[in-house]
């Protein structure tokens, strides 16, 4: 019995395959977690979404910022960008049984003490705080109105935390930071602009994970969303967005009873895009 946490698949369905026969995994006896951005860029977003739903109970799977840019275009919120590779969910037959799976996956979890988002955590948020303003928009995500909230789901603003934000302010701010978090101050103000390597941190901001007395510094975290971070080298802290789309790697984690006992396998991908959010 394993468990695995997987990085940013991004729709390459022909990498997963090789990854899961590395692993020798089992779905009878191993446990996946992936960490957002499922589909888009790659070329096969709707066999990756078939594959991971036909896994049932054995995959966990968290919403990144493409999975949830899929279900805006599908709403007719967003129009496509001209580098989306999601037409093929569009028109699938199951179209609607697989966006209905697709807004029901969770935005944050915990397993095996690790903490898992797609891209980061505010440095005002603990776990606990963090699994609980997840599951707001989890909520609304699966209610009747969820169309409303793509509607109003997407902007820069609030670019802060606080905890009297109210309606879709608070949403977006939660949104936001669990999707497409890389850069913050020091006091919790979310920078979207830039998507280099943490070297690259404009004046003011840093990295979200080395933000002084973050308050989830004492929970072990793991993330995708960021192909450009390079090497980290922090206790607790486990990027495993490789690039795979981007002509990188596609990563597993095996993680063990401690979060120093961690195994990385990867493999190799065929798809060389240009890098992006």
């Amino acid at each position: 019995m394993a468990t695995y946490f997987i990085g940013d698949v991004q729709g390459c369905d022909a990498p997963l395959g090789r990854l899961l026969q590395t692993i020798d995994f089992s779905p009878s006896r191993d446990t996946l977690y992936l960490l957002g951005d499922l589909i888009n860029r790659g070329p096969d977003s709707l066999a990756v979404l078939r594959r991971l739903m036909a896994l049932d109970a054995s995959a966990h799977c968290l919403l990144g910022n493409h999975d949830l840019h899929l279900l805006a275009v599908a709403h007719g919120v967003r129009k496509p960008h001209r580098s989306d590779t999601v037409q093929d969910i569009l028109d699938a037959p199951d179209r609607s049984a697989l966006l209905t799976w697709l807004r029901h996956r969770p935005m944050a979890l915990m397993a095996h003490g690790w903490l898992l988002v797609h891209a980061g955590v505010l440095p005002q948020w603990d776990a606990a705080q963090t699994l609980a303003l997840a599951h707001e928009l989890e909520r609304e995500l699966r209610g009747a109105d969820w169309g409303v909230l793509m509607h109003n789901l997407y902007g820069n603003r609030p670019d802060r935390w606080s905890d009297d934000l109210r309606g879709y302010d608070r949403l977006r701010v939660i949104v936001n930071a669990l999707t497409r978090l890389r850069f913050c101050s020091a006091d919790g103000v979310m920078e979207f602009e830039t998507k280099d390597s943490a070297d690259a941190a404009p004046a003011g901001f840093m990295p979200w994970f080395e933000v002084p007395q973050r308050r989830t510094a004492g929970t072990p975290v793991a993330f995708g969303h960021w192909s450009t971070l390079g090497a980290v080298q922090r206790p607790g802290v486990l990027p495993l967005d490789t690039g795979c789309v981007w002509g990188g790697c596609l990563t597993a984690a095996r993680v063990g009873e401690t979060p120093s006992n961690i195994e990385h396998i990867s493999v190799r991908c065929e798809q060389a895009q240009r890098p992006g959010g």
